[in-house]
């Protein structure tokens, strides 16, 4: 073969090559940065056809609840023109309605504290129209979470041991007695996970499956059926859904409903110290880094953190060895603990860092705890 010939082959070999390896680069790296031009392992690259078979099982377990609040005292209204008679108001009652569903096959239901909170009566309607009359047999503010009692055989439940722990984006369904229809079910995906309301008690879970008035108390599925959790609430600018739904998590609802039914007092560990956010100009003058931790404001004197030495003026940047972000941070580790154990705290304090150790006793009622903090 003449050289020229050989030039011409060996050209038309590397320029094979060549196509095979950007052939071969091409089906192992994603064009352009993109990371999701297939549908990730085990995931459908569709919504699911129907959503029927799952809401046809778990849907006879769900109840729309309605309350009826003591009667309002009947009022004389006064007219501003003297030519006018008094009008008498007469009483009123304040009725509510929610959700909840079935927790046992003897008939306790668990739903939100909010929807029977100051009820005189309780009536629940079952997915076939039947009524039945409800007694209250505990509640907890704090996570606002409420066990019900009906009688009258055997009942369709949720097992609440055997709870879903989705991912973000995975389905989640809602069913629940929206503004008194009755049962309604719709779908979305879990949103987000650790949302804080304000409440040093629950991390929620964050929905965007349509929820509005009276959902509450009304439970949430993953595309299996599991409990993901008790929806709770919207955040809306306008009272109607936007796709920004809240549920307490299904582990915290089965341990308070344990209690409850068990009639055994919600105990939370509490230390006596009033925390607030460390600002950056507080981090500044503290000498911190940065403004992460919780600040002392204030301790209860005698309490379990004057026992152990803290001080107004520390900056506690870990409980337990975690890194504090915030107060709401510290709170919550402590009100997850029970009275008798005890937490370690290391703390920040006039440029020295120490640890001290603080055996908790139990939380008082939060009622009382905001008469004290005013």
């Amino acid at each position: 073969m003449s050289p020229r010939a050989w030039r011409i082959l060996s050209l038309a070999l590397a320029l094979l090559a060549a196509a095979l390896l950007g052939a071969l680069i091409a089906s192992h790296w994603p064009a352009s940065g993109r990371v999701n031009s297939a549908p990730a392992p085990g995931v459908r690259a569709s919504a699911p056809d129907t959503f029927a078979p799952v809401i046809e099982r778990v849907a006879p377990a769900v109840v729309s609840i309605y309350a009826e609040g003591a009667p309002t005292p009947a009022m004389l209204v006064l007219p501003d023109l003297p030519f006018l008679q008094p009008e008498l108001v007469p009483p009123t009652r304040r009725m509510s309605s929610g959700s909840g569903f079935f927790i046992s096959a003897d008939g306790y239901v668990l739903t939100n504290h909010h929807v029977v909170e100051g009820a005189e009566r309780v009536e629940v309607v079952l997915h076939n129209e039947r009524r039945l009359r409800a007694r209250l047999i505990g509640s907890d503010p704090a996570t606002d979470l409420a066990v019900l009692k009906v009688s009258g055989g055997r009942f369709n439940y949720v097992d609440l041991k055997r709870a879903g722990s989705p991912k973000v984006g995975d389905w989640v369904i809602a069913i629940g007695n929206p503004f008194g229809l009755g049962a309604t079910a719709t779908a979305g995906i879990v949103s987000a996970y650790g949302r804080d309301l304000g409440s040093a008690f629950v991390d929620y879970v964050q929905i965007d499956a349509p929820i509005n008035r009276g959902n509450s108390g009304g439970p949430s599925f993953d595309a299996e059926g599991r409990l993901v959790g008790v929806n709770t609430a919207i955040l809306s600018p306008s009272g109607g859904n936007v796709g920004i739904g809240f549920a307490i998590p299904a582990e915290t609802a089965r341990s308070v409903a344990e209690r409850l039914i068990a009639r055994r007092p919600i105990e939370r560990g509490y230390m006596g110290a009033a925390l607030q956010d460390i600002s950056p100009d507080a981090a500044a003058a503290l000498g911190l880094a940065e403004p992460k931790g919780a600040l002392v404001a204030s301790v209860t004197p005698g309490g379990p953190a004057a026992v152990a030495g803290l001080k107004p003026g520390d900056a506690i940047l870990k409980v337990d060895g975690r890194d504090a972000e915030d107060a709401e941070t510290v709170t919550r580790a402590v009100t997850r603990k029970r009275p008798g154990d005890r937490i370690t705290l290391e703390l920040f304090r006039r440029g020295q860092r120490l640890s001290l150790d603080v055996t908790l006793v139990a939380r008082p009622p939060e009622d009382l705890l905001q008469r004290l903090a005013g």
